[in-house]
């Protein structure tokens, strides 16, 4: 007859219906968690695959344009890209040296406007990703605080039971097994959707960068300078 830990009828149903206060509470909040975390999950992908596809329906517009003022004309039809954000930088920048001094003259002044726009970008794409890290760092300590809590008021039972029998200390060991499976299961998909969409982020960002050098090529052979 093979071992088991838990009496057969120790059963998931039953120990949740039969939570106590605390374990229940630890349980609700990383669940909470876990629901946060892919609500964010599936929002950054979306944010992410539209940015890559706005961006690179852009991106040949914008190579296949004449000059500056062209795709300048159009920037509303790829709305939401990144680098029309990028672009609308740079080109105002250029739009007011041309206006003030007839040319452009200060092109370290449009590489700043560029960066600028890149920051701004950027700070976009890592919005929320805070809580991702945090839900993947903190639900494992929350988990193991119930595997704890569990553990004593399991040992409390069995020093109040008539009998030191796995009967009396089951559902407790068994509370705190799951909330140690519930607190992993929480923070796994956080911390590994956290590493995916930070290698996004750095791969859209090399992209801005790359399309700021382009820019600024794009505008020295059409304004000088």
């Amino acid at each position: 007859m093979p071992f088991s830990l838990f009496p057969a009828e120790i059963a998931l149903w039953d120990v949740i219906k039969n939570l106590r206060p605390v374990p229940l509470a630890i349980i609700g909040i990383l669940i909470f968690f876990s629901l946060f975390s892919w609500t964010i999950v599936l929002s950054k992908s979306g944010v992410f695959s539209r940015a890559r596809g706005r961006n690179k329906k852009f991106l040949q517009a914008f190579r296949k344009s004449k000059n500056l003022q062209t795709i300048a004309a159009v920037t509303e039809q790829f709305n939401s890209a990144p680098l029309v954000a990028i672009f609308e930088f740079g080109y105002r920048e250029i739009e007011r040296q041309i206006s003030q001094r007839g040319a452009l003259v200060n092109k370290p002044a449009v590489e700043r406007s560029l960066q600028l726009g890149i920051s701004e970008e950027v700070a976009k794409l890592e919005m929320n990703m805070p809580w991702l890290a945090t839900v993947a760092s903190v639900s494992p300590f929350i988990g193991l605080f119930g595997t704890v809590w569990g553990i004593i008021d399991a040992f409390e039972s069995l020093s109040t039971a008539g009998s030191a029998s796995l009967r009396a200390v089951g559902p407790g060991i068994a509370e705190a097994l799951y909330t140690t499976a519930i607190g992993l299961a929480a923070a796994i998909p956080a911390y590994i959707f956290y590493n995916i969409f930070t290698s996004r982020i750095k791969e859209l960002g090399t992209r801005m960068e790359d399309f700021a050098i382009e820019f600024q090529n794009a505008a020295e052979r059409d304004f000088g300078g």
